[in-house]
């Protein structure tokens, strides 16, 4: 599928991978619909480039909200290519040291968002892109995120690693639910990014994470996670895939 021409719905559009997402989508000549729910980087990043982007302000566990983001997309032309980006992520025992619980509150809230908003937006999406017009047999194309926490998961990471294991889980049915439609998917599942997560923590630390990575020793730059959508979206044959994007990392306990 080419870019070109095509519109784009990007959630956690306004920063991190999404935005990186958003960049190279535009530069290479699509339009896209950036959706967060950050307004203030949001409005800015549409501002910056120009009439092909534009921000929707929504919640992707809100399925009123993401269809209207969706409704957004298909006004400035067909939806073909949807990246779900939007997560978050809390650190928390099964059984803290001090002998409590995890929250079962935020549990539910990780997987809420990370798990059930990428199938909200995965469903309604891939509605949408079943109205297109074939072009040489496809109508869209969706990329969720997973992480390689899917597989690895660390201390304090339960909720978050079986909110991406779960994006994992949905890739192959989502993908033979939707070939009959032309409409693939795939999934990322990105190693340690410089992202605004990672921003706040000390320089020290930082480079603590680099180091760890095999080759090449560094963050990974959301750019690259970018390139790795634009070239999901125009390679045909890629479909119910999980890519990692990890420098080789494979993640300890801690």
């Amino acid at each position: 599928m080419k870019i070109e021409g095509t519109v784009a719905l990007v959630t956690g559009g306004a920063s991190g991978l999404g935005e990186a997402t958003v960049r190279k989508l535009v530069a290479n000549g699509g339009k896209a619909v950036a959706v967060d729910l950050n307004e203030e980087r949001g409005q800015a990043l549409a501002s910056e480039l120009g009439d092909a982007v534009a921000f929707v302000k929504a919640d992707v566990t809100s399925a009123d909200e993401v269809q209207a983001a969706i409704d957004a997309a298909r006004a400035m032309g067909d939806l073909r290519i949807a990246v779900c980006c939007a997560g978050v992520g809390w650190a928390a025992r099964t059984v803290g040291r001090d002998g409590s619980p995890h929250d079962y509150d935020l549990f539910k809230k990780v997987i809420e968002i990370n798990l059930i908003g990428s199938f909200n937006v995965t469903r309604l999406a891939a509605a949408a892109m079943s109205a297109n017009e074939a072009i040489a047999g496809e109508r869209g194309v969706i990329v969720n995120t997973a992480s390689i926490a899917a597989f690895e998961g660390q201390i304090g990471q339960v909720a978050y690693a079986a909110s991406k294991g779960g994006v994992v889980g949905m890739t192959v049915p989502a993908a033979r639910d939707l070939a009959k439609v032309g409409v693939r998917v795939c999934a990322i599942a990105p190693g340690t990014f410089d992202t605004p997560m990672l921003a706040a923590l000390p320089e020290e630390a930082r480079e603590a994470l680099g180091a760890a990575i095999p080759n090449p020793q560094r963050l990974g730059d959301p750019a690259e996670y970018g390139a790795l959508v634009a070239h999901i979206a125009e390679n045909a044959y890629l479909n119910a895939a999980v890519i990692r994007l990890d420098g080789a990392l494979r993640m300890g306990p801690r």
